[in-house]
């Protein structure tokens, strides 16, 4: 096998690779790396047909990045809708996404079916068009804290950052009264401290500036 052969096989791996991404923002970085390669290898060979066919690809691939990059501190980009606590679409995205969610929040608990949800709490979810990007669970903890239960972003999302936009964009809590926010205690993988959240134990914690939208 010669370098050649390996530059192609490279190409290849990283397009199946791409395939197998949850996050659309990773496959598409992927698969627009491995058309590169694959560009570079059947020029070299001279298969112009494939060589047409990964430029096509890549320029897709490329104009897909440019609008996500674009879009993702857009306000216009993400809504975010309250429903009740004993909602049954909510409580459907909670079952479905149980698995991916006591991953990153293994701390979590949601009421048992026929059981009443603790008082004070305030489910939301952001949705991109009519699509489902994530679910946060609040509850009031006085003092104007808002204690964040659950903060779920699903996984073809969570590259592009909805909690900007939740935390810093929209006036969820400021609109409520709240002046600080409270993550859950030993989230893994946590984004905050790139939102201005502060270290708080085993939690993070925003001040919320009076006013802001």
């Amino acid at each position: 096998m010669n370098w050649l052969d390996v530059i192609g096989w490279i190409g290849s791996a990283l397009l199946v690779w791409s395939l197998l991404q949850t996050r659309l923002l990773r496959l598409r970085a992927l698969n627009l790396v491995g058309c590169v390669v694959l560009i570079g290898f059947n020029a070299a060979l001279a298969v112009w047909p494939m060589v047409g066919l990964n430029v096509v690809l890549a320029v897709i691939n490329i104009w897909y990045l440019v609008r996500m990059v674009a879009t993702r501190h857009d306000d216009r980009t993400y809504q975010v809708v309250e429903v009740g606590t004993d909602d049954g679409f909510l409580e459907h995205v909670l079952r479905v996404h149980a698995a991916d969610i006591a991953r990153f929040n293994p701390g979590f608990t949601w009421a048992a079916d026929g059981v009443e949800p603790a008082p004070g709490r305030s489910a939301f979810l952001v949705l991109r068009a009519d699509e489902v990007v994530g679910v946060m669970l609040v509850r009031a903890a006085g003092n104007g804290v808002a204690q964040i239960e659950l903060d779920y972003v699903t996984p073809r999302f969570r590259d592009l950052t909805p909690g900007e936009f939740v935390y810093r964009r929209s006036r969820l809590f400021t609109a409520r009264g709240f002046r600080r926010v409270v993550t859950p205690p030993d989230m893994v993988a946590p984004y905050y401290a790139r939102l201005g959240f502060r270290p708080a134990g085993r939690s993070y914690a925003l001040d919320l500036p009076a006013g802001a939208s």
